[in-house]
């Protein structure tokens, strides 16, 4: 009685199916779009209300660090109205950028 194995070639991904991509590449495109805000004095994640803004992921990470408490991304989207390929109108998210 044989026993078949399947042998994974270096260059394939495990447990990832065909054509699956990861969040990464979306994110990197929002990126210059994310603001990182630490929270409101009083403010909870049951009611988040934004407070300082900070310049980036990595300031915000180590104030939110220091002060023991949690920080905010924000990125902001526009509805608008888009034809799709069956000429029917659709309303998708454009995202906004930065001013």
């Amino acid at each position: 009685m044989e026993t078949g194995t399947q042998n994974v070639g270096e260059g394939s991904q495990v447990g990832r199916p065909e054509g699956a991509h990861s969040r990464r590449k979306k994110r990197d495109s929002e990126g210059s779009n994310l603001r990182y805000f630490l929270p409101k004095a009083g403010s909870s994640p049951a009611k988040p209300e934004l407070g300082q803004e900070m310049a980036s992921e990595g300031e915000a990470l180590i104030e939110a660090f220091k002060n023991g408490q949690q920080f905010y991304t924000l990125t902001a989207w526009k509805a608008v109205p888009e034809v799709n390929e069956r000429s029917s109108p659709v309303i998708v998210k454009q995202l906004l950028a930065r001013t």
